[in-house]
C-alpha cells in the first residue's frame, strides 16, 4: 500500500514537479472572474494514481488509465465508513435503492435525469453492458465460476431506468450488495465493442455446468485485456467533470454540464496533479497549493509545517486498516507460538506508532485481527455488551501484550531459546538472525521496522531490516515464501469477511474453489504464512480459523458476532501477525477558496474529494 492510500503501489521519492503556472488565471482554486475566466478551480492529487501517465487511455480499468474515480469515473453508489455495515452508501449513478431481507437481490432506480458528458441519457442498458464488461474482469458478483459465493445470477432491465441484479442463491455472499454498487459504469455507446454480440448467451453457459461452460469461461476471462487495453477516442464521463487534457505535470478536467446535480458542483475544473512520492505532497500542502490531499504519511515536523499555512486544516477520521508483523510459521522459530508471542511482549508499540506513523496512525491495543475501533463495535469492551453476548468477553478480555522484557524472556524459555552472553539463540545453540522485510518505498513501513529492529537488538536479538525494491515485487516475493518476517496489513474492513480473509484465507493455506474449502501445505499455492489448519481456542476447543472466516461471508448478523468473537481470540491467542499500529485517515483540507469540507469522523472522509464535490458537500467561497 502506498502511504496516499489503500492503494498498492509504490512509490519512488523525487522532487516537486512544478504542475501549475503563476497568475491569477492559474491559481488552484481561484474565483472566477475578468482575470480567471475558467472560474473555480479545485486541486488535488489522485490517491490511487500516483504518477499520471499522459498516454494512458481513458479507462477505469486500465491500471494508469486517466479515470478519476469520483471525477470522472462513476460508480453505482459511494460505501459509507461504517464500523460494521458495509450495505450503506450515497448515491451514484443510481439514486435510490432496494436491497431484499436476505441480500438476494437489489433493485437499482437510476438518476432520473442522468446524462453522460455527450448528452445522451444513462439507461438500465448501459448498467447491464457495464456488469457485463465486469465480469471480464471477475470479482465477488461477477465470478464466472458457478459455485463462486455471491455470484450475480439474473440481470433484468425493469424499464428504462430501473434494473435489478440477483444473486445466486446455491451460494451467498454477505458482500454481493457492495460489489454491485461499487460496478463502474461505462457508456455502451462508446464500449459497446469490447463484447461480441453474444455475449450474454456466452456468460449463461459459463455460470452452468452444461457441456462448453469451461471454453465459454475462458472466451470470457480471454476478454480481459482487450478491455483493459480500449482507449476511446474522448472522455464520455457519467461523472460531474470530463477529462480535457492530460500532461506529465496533471490532469485538467472541466464541469460536465449534463451531470444530473452539475448546479450543486462547486468548482469548474479539477486539476488533479503529478506526484511521484510524499514529499512533493508534502511540498504542495506546505505551499498551499491543494484544496484537499487524502491520506498522506506526514512526520510530526512536516505537518507542523503545513498547519502553519494559512488556510490549511487537519482532518483526522476512522480508518479501518492496521499495521501489522506478519510471520512464515513454516520458518523456525517462528512455527513457535511462544516465539511470536515473547516478540508481542518486547515490542513497544506505542514507540513504534510515535517513530512510524505519528500522525496517521494509534499504537494497537492488542491483536485481534479488527482496528481497534471495529473490535469496540463488534465485540464490546467486556462490560456487558458485544462480546460478552456471544461468550467473548470483549476485547477487554484479550491479551494485550504490554511491553514486558519478563514476560517475553520467559516465553523465549518456554520455546527453548538460549540465551548466551546476553543473545538469543535457536534452540540447538545455532545463531538467531530475524530479519524484517518491507518495501523500500513506503517511509512509514521502513521506519517501523527499523524501529522494531532497535528494540529487538537492545533485547538481545539480531534483528535487520531487509528492504524489497517496490511492492509489486515485495507482494510476489511474500506469496513465494521468501521472507520470514514481513510488513502486512490487516482489518481490512468493514465487512467481517475481507477482515478475517487478511488472517485466515488464501495466504494462510485456505482455498476456496468450487464451493470447497481445503487447507493447501505452507509454500504451495501462495501459503507464505504458514499456520496451523486448526489452533485451540480458550473456552472453544479446536477450531479451523479457515473455515470460520469463509462463513462469515454467509452468515447472518448475529452469527458473525458469534464468528468474530472466536477468531479474535484465536488471532489473540495464536498471533500469526503482531497488530502494531492502527492507522487513522488524516488529510488535509485548504478552506482559502472552498469550504464545506467534510469533519472529523465523518463517513464520507474515505471517499475521494470528487464524491464530495458531485453530492454538493463541498461550497465555493
Amino acid at each position: 500500500m502506498k502511504r496516499t492510500a489503500a492503494a498498492a503501489a509504490s512509490l519512488c521519492l523525487a522532487a516537486v514537479t512544478a504542475a501549475c503556472g503563476g497568475g491569477a488565471g492559474n491559481t488552484p482554486g481561484a474565483a472566477g472572474g475578468a482575470g480567471n475566466p475558467a472560474g473555480a478551480v479545485f486541486t488535488t492529487i489522485d490517491a490511487l494514481k500516483p504518477g499520471i501517465d499522459a498516454n494512458a487511455p481513458i479507462n477505469p480499468y486500465n491500471p494508469k488509465g486517466n479515470a478519476f474515480r469520483g471525477y470522472n469515473a462513476e460508480w453505482l453508489g459511494w460505501t459509507k465508513n461504517h464500523l460494521t455495515d458495509p450495505n450503506l452508501f450515497y448515491p451514484g449513478v443510481a439514486r435510490s435503492w432496494q436491497i431484499a431481507p436476505d441480500q438476494s437481490s437489489i433493485t437499482l432506480n437510476l438518476q432520473p435525469d442522468g446524462r453522460w458528458s455527450d448528452g445522451r441519457p444513462i439507461t438500465a442498458e448501459d448498467v447491464r453492458f457495464s456488469i457485463g464488461v465486469a465480469y471480464t474482469q471477475g470479482g465477488t458478483a461477477y465470478a464466472l465460476d458457478p459455485s463462486a459465493a455471491g455470484t450475480a445470477s439474473d440481470i433484468t432491465i425493469l424499464d428504462e431506468r430501473t434494473i435489478k441484479i440477483t444473486q445466486a442463491a446455491a451460494n451467498p455472499s454477505a458482500t454481493f450488495v457492495r460489489s454491485v454498487m461499487e460496478t463502474v459504469i461505462v457508456p455502451k455507446h462508446v464500449w459497446g465493442s469490447v463484447l461480441p454480440a453474444d455475449f450474454w448467451q456466452r456468460l449463461k453457459v459459463a455460470q452452468s455446468d452444461a457441456p462448453g461452460a469451461g471454453a465459454a469461461r475462458a472466451g470470457i476471462t480471454a476478454l480481459a485485456e482487450k478491455v483493459i487495453t480500449f482507449a476511446p477516442p474522448r472522455d464520455v464521463s457519467a461523472g460531474p467533470f470530463v477529462l480535457k487534457r492530460v500532461n506529465p505535470g496533471e490532469a485538467l478536467l472541466v464541469k460536465n454540464r449534463y451531470f444530473h446535480n452539475a448546479a450543486a458542483v462547486a468548482a469548474d475544473q479539477v486539476r488533479i496533479l503529478n506526484y511521484t512520492g510524499n514529499e512533493q505532497v508534502w511540498n504542495y500542502l506546505v505551499a498551499g497549493r491543494l484544496d484537499h490531499a487524502p491520506f498522506t504519511a506526514v512526520p510530526a515536523g512536516v505537518m507542523r509545517r503545513i498547519a502553519r499555512t494559512p488556510g490549511n486544516v487537519v482532518v483526522r477520521g476512522y480508518s479501518p486498516v492496521s499495521e501489522g508483523l506478519a510471520f512464515n510459521q513454516s520458518r523456525k522459530p517462528y512455527d513457535n507460538v511462544h516465539v511470536r508471542r515473547a516478540l508481542a511482549h518486547l515490542i513497544d508499540r506505542a514507540q513504534v506508532t510515535k517513530v512510524a506513523s505519528p500522525e496517521g496512525g494509534t499504537a494497537s491495543v492488542t491483536t485481534s485481527g479488527l482496528h481497534q475501533r471495529a473490535a469496540q463495535a463488534w465485540l464490546g469492551d467486556g462490560d456487558g455488551d458485544g462480546g460478552d453476548a456471544v461468550g467473548g468477553g470483549g476485547v477487554g478480555a484479550l491479551e494485550p501484550y504490554r511491553h514486558d522484557p519478563a514476560r517475553a524472556e520467559a516465553e523465549l524459555r518456554a520455546a527453548g531459546m538460549r540465551k548466551t552472553e546476553g543473545r538469543w539463540t535457536l534452540p540447538d545453540g545455532s545463531p538467531w538472525k530475524m530479519t524484517i522485510n518491507v518495501p523500500a518505498s513506503f517511509s512509514d513501513w521502513l521506519a517501523g521496522a527499523k524501529a522494531v529492529t532497535s528494540q529487538l537488538n537492545d533485547a538481545g536479538i539480531d534483528a535487520e531490516v531487509v528492504t524489497t525494491a517496490d511492492y509489486p515485487l515485495y507482494l510476489e516475493e511474500m506469496a513465494a515464501g521468501k521472507y520470514d518476517v514481513g510488513f502486512w496489513l490487516v482489518a481490512l474492513g468493514p465487512a467481517p469477511y475481507n477482515i478475517f480473509q487478511r488472517l485466515y484465507g488464501a495466504q494462510n493455506g485456505w482455498k476456496l474453489f468450487g464451493g470447497r474449502l481445503r487447507h493447501v501445505p505452507a509454500g504451495t499455492e501462495g501459503n507464505w504464512m504458514g499456520g496451523a489448519e486448526t489452533v485451540e481456542v480458550a473456552g472453544e476447543g479446536r477450531i479451523d480459523p479457515g473455515a470460520l472466516a469463509v462463513r462469515l461471508n454467509s452468515a447472518p448478523e448475529a452469527e458473525q458476532r458469534r464468528i468474530v468473537s472466536i477468531l479474535a481470540r484465536a488471532a489473540n491467542q495464536d498471533l500469526p501477525v503482531i497488530q502494531l499500529w492502527d492507522y487513522v485517515n488524516t488529510q488535509v483540507v485548504n478552506t482559502t477558496r472552498f469550504g464545506g469540507f467534510p469533519g472529523d469522523e465523518s463517513d464520507a472522509l474515505r471517499l475521494t474529494s470528487g464524491v464530495w464535490l458531485q453530492l454538493g458537500m463541498i461550497k465555493r467561497k
